[in-house]
């Protein structure tokens, strides 16, 4: 019974840590595999991209992708849509990409992601879309 007792009682946070800290790495690397990282900077094909809008459609991809794969996986996906969330995205388009509303997206993220956003309670970010569902217009 040593053994069991070992495994129910053992102190697993860091383990547990890791294992996130993995599977997003991973997540990553299959979005990296799938949406494409870009061209290199000083390329001629890095030179056309500039000045359109295909880098920040590639970033906003890259991350919904990221975050479909994390759901799929288990994880919860927080740092992700606090990126996508830095980045002006929705949460219409968070929504759809987690396969709820947008209201069900921001339920789940939204106090999380606000309070790490504005820890001050003195406004977010201008680049954060202004689309709080609760917030009567």
């Amino acid at each position: 019974m040593e053994l069991v007792d070992r495994a129910v009682s053992a102190d697993i946070d860091a383990a547990a840590r890791a294992v996130i800290t993995a599977a997003a790495a991973e997540a990553s690397r299959y979005a990296d595999e799938i949406i494409g990282t870009g061209p290199l900077p000083g390329t001629a094909e890095w030179d056309a991209e500039q000045n359109t809008d295909i880098p920040n459609q590639r970033t906003l991809a890259w991350h919904l992708l990221s975050l479909r794969i994390q759901l799929a996986a288990g994880l919860d996906g927080i740092e992700t849509v606090l990126g996508l969330r830095f980045q002006g995205a929705t949460w219409a388009t968070i929504g759809k990409a987690a396969g709820m509303t947008r209201q069900s997206a921001h339920e789940r993220w939204g106090a999380r992601t606000t309070a790490l956003l504005d820890p001050m309670g003195t406004g977010l970010p201008q680049t954060v879309a202004d689309d709080d569902p609760e917030v009567a217009r």
